[in-house]
Formats: C-alpha cells, structure tokens, sequence
C-alpha cells in the first residue's frame, strides 16, 4: 500500500477513534447509595437472576472484563475480583472522575429518564458536567401515562366504582392530562424526542388505526383503573390501553411537525431481557403503522437484534424510519457486533443509521459500549475501503454521520462537529489520583441529618443484625460516634466467625477464624426506640459487606434484597407482606422447677375479652402505643387461642420493610413485656394444645402471575422452605391435621386454612408453615426463590388444584384429583434433608448459605437434643 492510502486509513482511523459521539439513546446513572441496588457482570449482559451467574463464561464478559483491566489500570492478569476491588477504591476516592473518564468522547447523550424513579437515579441534566453539550431528554410515554394514573387515582376507592360515571370521568381526565404533557414536552427545548416501551408490555403487534383503537380501549382501560384502585398498582399491561398510548402519541406529534417531520418517536426492539416476547420484538410488525404516520421519525432501537435486517429494511424503503445499532454494544461478541454493523450497512442508507450506548445506571456500560463501537466500526470500514467497496473519504464521511451528524440533524440538536482528525490523541487516559482526605460514599447523609433534627436529643444507636440462627446480635454506639461513622464513610468490624456461631456462641462447622466481617447500618431502617428503653436512643438493621465494602450475598437481609431485584427487574413483579405477630405473655414461677411459666391470661379463647384479659388492656394499649410512637401502627391486636395468647397484626409493606418493621416490633413488644416482669416468647408451643405461629400475608403484583409464582414455585419447594421457616424441632409439633395449623399435606386452597398455602383472593396468599423462630429474612428470601423458579418455568396448569376441603379427610382417589401427593416434613431433620436436596432452591439463594445453614442447624439440634425436656424449653422459650 502507497503512502497516500496509508495516510488515508491513518485519517479514517483518527476519525473513528476521535470523533465526538451523539449518544442517541441511554439512561441515567444511579445514585451512589444504590450502586449496590444492580448486579455490576450485567453490563455486559441481558440475563438477570439465576441465568446472570452464567454471563462469566460469555465472550462478552470475557472480552469486557480485559477492557475494565485498561479503565481501571489493573494488571493484565487481574482476576475479576481484583478488578471489582479496584472498582471499588475508584469510586470511593474520586467517583466523578471515573465518569468523566467514561463519558470521554461524548459530545451529548439523549436520555431516556424513565427507566427509574429520582430515589434511585441521578437527574438527567446532573449528567451535564461531564459533557460538552447537555443532556437532552427522550419521554418514555408509557411513564407519563403511569405517573397521570397514579395522580389521579391516589385518593380513589372501590366505593367510587359504584358511580356509574365516575370510570368515564376518569377517562376523559386522563386523556386531557396525556394530551397536555405529550404537547408540552413537544414545546419543552429540554426534550429531544420520546420513546415507547410497548414492544416490553403487549408487543410491537400495535392496532395501526387511530380511530380502531379508540373503539378498542374503553372496556379494558375500565378494568385496568379497577385493578389500580384495588391494588395501588398503575404499570399498564392491557394491550388495547399500552396501543392507544402509542396512537395517540403518534397523533399528537403528527399534528406538531417541525418543517415537515415532527420530533422522533424511538421504540424498544428486538433486544432486551427475559421480560420481553421475543417474537413479539419484531419490528415488522410496525409496518402498517409506520405507513400510517409519514411525517414522525420512527427510531427502531437496540440494532432490533436479532431482527437487524428486518429493520434494516424498514429503515430503507421508509423515508421516516431511522435505526439504532446500540445495545449490541457490549452485549454481544465481537464477531456478533461486526455481524450486526454489516448486515446494518447491508442495505441501509448511512444516512439513516445512528449509535448509542444504551448506557444505564454505571457510567462503564457507556465506556465498553463506546469503546467496543469504534472497534468494530473501524475494522469493518478499513476493510470495505480494501476492498475498494468506499473509498477512504466516503469511510470518514460515513463515520462522522453515524457517530454524530445523523442524530444532530434528526434531533435538531445544530451542534457544530468540532475536533482534531490528526495528531493529537484526544482519548488519551484520565490519570487517579487517590485522594486520602475525600470521606468515603457510603451514607446518605441527607437522610442521617433528617432524622438527627427529627430526634435531637438521641445519645445512643443500637446497631442490630440478625444472624443465621434468628439471634438478635447488636453494638451499641454513642451518638457522636455513630456520627463520626456515618460522614466518613466507616463500617463496624467484627469476626467472621460470628456469623457461624449458635444462639449461645457455640461454634459449628460453618465458623470461619480468618477475616472480617463490616457492619452497615441501613440508614433507611433508623427509628428512635420506645420511652421506656433506658437509653434515650435509636435503632438501625444493618447489612454486612466485605473488607473491600461490597455486599456479602450471604447476609440475610442483602440476600433478600438481591432476590427482590431480580424480581422487579425480570418479572415486572413487586410484593406486599403484611405479618401476624402471635406472642404468648407468660410471667416467671422461679421457685416452681417443675412449672417454671404461667399464663399471662388462663381465661381465654380466640377473640375474646374476658374480665382477666380486660384487666390485661392497659399493659397491650401500651405495646399498641409504644409501636405508633416509633412509626409502626398496628391494624388491629385481639386475644388468639392459646393461654396468654395474642396477636399484633402489621400493615402490608414491600418485603425487605416488612421483615425490618417484624423484627423492630418484636423487640418493642418483648422490652414492654419485660418492663412487667413478663416473658413474652415467640416459641411455638409453650404449652401443650394450642400452637403459635407467625402468619405472612403475600400480595402479588401482577396477581396474573399468581399461579406460576404460588403454585408453580413456592408450593413444589415447600418442604424445603420449611428447613427456613420452621426451623426447630418443636416446630412441628403444629404441623398436624384438624387444628386449623395448616395440616400434614401439601397442598392449597382458596381459604382453606387446612393447607400450608391459603389463597386468600386474587393475588393475595397466606403462608402458614411459618412460625416466630424462623430468620424471617431466610424465610422471605427462600419464598421469594422459589416463586421465580416458578415464574422462569412459566405455565399455569398444575397439578396441585385449588383444594375446597380438608386434606385430611379425603380419599386417596380424592386427594390424587386435587394432585395431593407429598406430605410436609414431620421434623426438622426431614426438612433439612429436603432442602439439601433442592438443588434448584439452593442454587438461586447465595452462594454457601445452605450449607451454612444446615451444618450449623445439625449442631444446634444434636445441642438441644442432648438437654433435659423441661431444660430446652425453657432455653427456647428465653431465646425466642
């Protein structure tokens, strides 16, 4: 090659390398308390959940984890957890400077904001800082019309449905506030287009006739508003209501055009995670609707992998039709993203391609997708030019299009296209340096000093965490020194091997003597304690981290969390946990050996109020007090049928609250009890006869997937979960049949209180082999498991029918009907075997925590067995 076409390719090189970049579709960055929220290996990877922990061994992963060795200057041979610690020391000393390094090269970015709320992401022009030109906004329609709903029905009950023109109100109050915010942000300069995620919700299928979808709407917008009044639920799954989104949309920016064409209407295609119908993410199916609306930009998004070419295709014989090769980019191999740039510039003209990142909450995803971008782009141009298919000018003009000139112009954006081709390498490394002085960030102060100046007389904070045997361990920290830990950042240290330990520091095969273990207050669980706590003082859950400050998987209240996220994120899927506390209040017989409890209450049965538990009202008023004083009311309390028996019952909150408000209003409960010389105990069966359990309310958002959640996953793991949620031997002294406890078979039925799992109605669900000694994080987070297990297997008919009668009492031929074929375990050995044996269940829970977990269940009930009866259930009933 001469030396003219070697200084050609070096341009076209210098162009590709240094262009500045029009990022045409991303989303924010998180905040820094919620980095933690997302699993860091999915930047390179659709996968969530279970099938995320096999992204390690993708091309993908592989190649972005030798690319993170460069932007984090590790040593080429380090690990992925040397890399990730390395991570970790950035965005603790210098965080900003880390995006800036990613974001190097970006001249603007258009963000689509919708992705997540203000508690989580960072606002869409904090983001300006980091680049020349500021972020303009893409709306996510299908978030403006959720936010309206919600709006308008937050204040609604179901008694207004009985108002036979309050649904049409509804309807005509929406469509004008929908209408209003499309136009304004048409009007508003900060918005560069919009963007429709109906391919996630119904499909790209969408009724291509304005007036055909007005007809289609009114019936399912009616059941869609029901359904969000009685569940407080507004994410839109109707197809006919998620079209008409889209229609009007369309007919609103058609009727707003700028010189001909109106702002862009950008749709998700093709790729995304396990939430989406593949099939359905075609994008031919908008061929009639693209026909329909010439004179609004139509943005097929994410290449549409695998559909390329068929948007190609549309973006060809459409004037109107633009596509996006983002996403690809570090989703996919090298050899996948050079496939998808060539089978892009098969047909489509480079004038109607255009790039983005698709960057989301980490400013990496924006570096590798960038990084890898101009990669590929220049290995397929080079080779195109070598082939004499362009010409090296033709290569540089293309380049400069694709990477800038094409969104300038379709986003009006009139940015000028300034930088150097030659020379000077403008992509050169942003250098850390450590800063020692900068405290670290970890906290959100903001909500540390709110509840300072809510509570400003506190001088002492109990530092809680609940271990693997259900045992309340806790530091307690003077105030100033709680302070000090917050604002710079600090962790409280303790032994690894105290998260192996029993309820009385035994040590068990699980005690691990070497490393530490960091303790994090959750500054979102900070609460004043009670008046008649000794210190004036606060309480706060915390979680564990490692020595470098990341999650420990294993800790419960983490554990929990993760398999949350995965739930939101994958499914689409939140829950409601509202739980009964049942407590047994008993008083102390210390010089009576062979009766060393009584009853509070002897008097007694289900929802009674005798004159003895009338006397008993001032002492359970004040519990009912103490708990409203700190920020957690009851619904109700009432006499249960044991001897000395109550129940407290909490409102419904999302799982994590839920667990942390059930442990905080047990220890109210038992401190109250304590200030009256009383033992109020969560055991199971203080005495012989009636039972104490520990009920959970489970509510379902979309309850459409209650079946595969319910049946499908928690019910076909049951006798697993049972090793979690009656973890003690004397806990199956309840799981017998004709008692109302839930009975010795598995099964379930629409308010059968003879099964383990009572359907309550639609989308709400009772579990009932639960009792007061479980770790309700490990509970929790064994339930919610095995409810995506269920989701990911999918399907709704099961054998497992909706049982209308006592199990107990049916026929073999009977049970085998109703697809009653597996007993719950009769004790805790058989349920430990059970779960051992799940593979699946311990697969989706943490790493090692089942077998943590039963090593030191073994050692603790040989311990128990080794005592006296009359010993143990006084050491249970004191523990629990």
């Amino acid at each position: 090659m001469d030396s003219t076409n070697h200084a050609s390719l070096d341009r076209l090189k210098a162009v590709i390398k240094n262009c500045p970049i029009i990022d045409n579709h991303a989303h924010n960055l998180l905040l820094p308390t919620n980095l933690e929220s997302y699993p860091f290996e999915a930047i390179a990877s659709e996968a969530q959940g279970r099938a995320l922990r096999d992204t390690f061994k993708s091309l993908s992963h592989l190649r972005a984890e030798r690319q993170l060795r460069e932007l984090y200057e590790c040593p080429n041979d380090a690990s992925w957890d040397s890399i990730l610690q390395k991570r970790a020391e950035w965005l603790r000393r210098d965080p900003e400077n880390l995006i800036q390094k990613c974001l190097h090269g970006t001249h603007c970015i258009l963000m689509d904001d919708g992705l997540g709320g203000a508690e989580k992401m960072q606002m869409f022009d904090w983001h300006d800082k980091f680049t020349p030109a500021p972020t303009k906004r893409i709306v996510r329609v299908e978030t403006v019309a959720e936010g309206l709903m919600e709006d308008i029905l937050r204040k609604a009950t179901e008694e207004d449905l009985e108002d036979e023109k309050y649904l049409s109100d509804i309807w005509l109050s929406f469509t004008e506030d929908f209408e209003r915010e499309i136009i304004g942000a048409i009007q508003d300069v900060d918005v560069a287009g919009f963007k429709t995620i109906v391919c996630y919700r119904t499909g790209l299928d969408v009724e291509p006739e304005y007036n055909e979808a007005l007809l289609q709407v009114g019936t399912p917008f009616e059941h869609y508003v029901t359904r969000a009044i009685k569940k407080r639920k507004y994410r839109i799954e109707r197809k006919a209501v998620n079209d008409y989104l889209v229609l009007k949309t369309l007919e609103i920016l058609a009727d707003s055009p700028r010189g001909g064409m109106s702002k862009p209407l950008q749709f998700h295609t093709g790729l995304g995670d396990a939430d989406i119908n593949l099939l359905q993410s075609n994008p031919a199916y908008l061929q009639p609707l693209i026909e329909n609306y010439g004179n609004v930009p139509f943005v097929l998004l994410h290449s549409s992998y695998p559909y390329t070419r068929e948007a190609g295709y549309l973006a060809t014989v459409f004037k109107h039709v633009y596509l996006d090769i983002g996403e690809v980019f570090p989703m996919l191999s090298r050899d996948g993203q050079t496939s998808v740039l060539r089978q892009s510039l098969e047909l489509v003209p480079g004038s109607k391609i255009l790039y983005s990142t698709d960057g989301h909450w980490f400013p990496e995803t924006y570096w590798l997708a960038n990084k890898q971008f101009r990669e590929v782009l220049q290995e397929v141009l080079v080779e195109y030019v070598g082939k004499e298919d362009l010409t090296a000018a033709q290569a540089v003009s293309l380049s400069k299009d694709i990477l800038f000139n094409n969104a300038n112009v379709l986003y009006d954006l009139r940015y000028p296209l300034e930088f150097k081709e030659m020379g000077e390498n403008i992509q050169k490394a942003l250098t850390w340096h450590p800063k020692p002085q900068s405290p670290t960030q970890v906290y959100d102060v903001q909500v540390f000093e709110k509840s300072k100046t809510e509570n400003p007389s506190i001088e002492f904070v109990y530092v809680e965490w609940l271990d693997y045997m259900a045992t309340m361990r806790v530091r307690i920290v003077p105030f100033a020194e709680f302070e000090r830990l917050i604002k710079t950042g600090s962790r409280i240290g303790i032994s690894q091997g105290n998260t192996g330990t029993l309820q009385n520091d035994g040590t068990t095969p699980a005690v691990n003597t070497t490393g530490q273990v960091y303790i994090e207050p959750d500054l979102t669980t900070l609460r004043r304690t009670h008046k008649k706590d000794p210190l004036v003082s606060a309480t706060v859950l915390a979680f564990w981290r490692n020595e470098e400050g990341r999650p420990i998987e294993g800790c419960p209240r983490k554990g929990l969390q993760i398999l949350l996220d995965d739930l939101s994120t994958t499914h689409s899927t939140s829950l409601l946990v509202g739980f009964e506390i049942e407590v047994t209040f008993l008083s102390r017989n210390p010089n009576d050996q062979t009766n060393p409890y009584s009853a509070l209450t002897k008097t007694h049965a289900w929802g009674t109020l005798t004159p003895e538990q009338w006397l008993q009202l001032p002492f359970l008023a004040e519990i009912a007090t103490s708990l409203a004083d700190i920020g957690i009311p009851i619904q109700q309390f009432h006499a249960e049928s044991g001897a000395g028996q109550y129940e407290f019952v909490l409102p419904p909150l999302p799982p994590l609250a839920a667990v942390d408000t059930l442990v905080q209003a047990r220890q109210v409960i038992a401190q109250i009890a304590a200030t009256h010389n009383l033992r109020a105990t969560l055991h199971p069966q203080p005495f012989s006869g009636i039972g104490t359990a520990a009920h959970a309310h489970i509510s379902l958002n979309s309850p459409d997937k209650e079946l595969a959640f319910f049946v499908g996953g928690v019910l076909k793991h049951l006798g697993a979960i049972c090793a979690f949620s009656l973890p003690e031997a004397v806990s199956y002294d309840r799981v017998v049949d004709d008692s109302w406890t839930g009975g010795t078979w598995i099964a379930w039925g629409t308010q059968n209180r003879e099964t383990p799992l009572r359907r309550v109605n639609r989308g709400r669900w009772e579990v009932r082999c639960l009792d007061g000694m479980a770790n309700m994080y490990l509970a929790m987070a064994a339930i919610v498991g095995a409810g995506l297990l269920g989701l990911k297997a999918g399907g709704e008919d099961f054998m497992e029918k909706d049982t209308p009668y006592n199990p107990s009492r049916m026929s073999p031929e009977e049970k085998k009907d109703y697809g009653i074929e597996r007993r719950m375990p009769a004790d805790i050995g058989s349920a430990l075997e059970a779960l051992e044996k799940d593979s699946d269940l311990k697969e989706i829970l943490a790493e090692g925590l089942v077998s943590d977990f039963v090593a030191m269940k073994k050692v603790e009930q040989k311990m128990l067995a080794d005592m006296p009866e009359q010993e143990r259930r006084v050491w249970l009933i004191e523990r629990y």
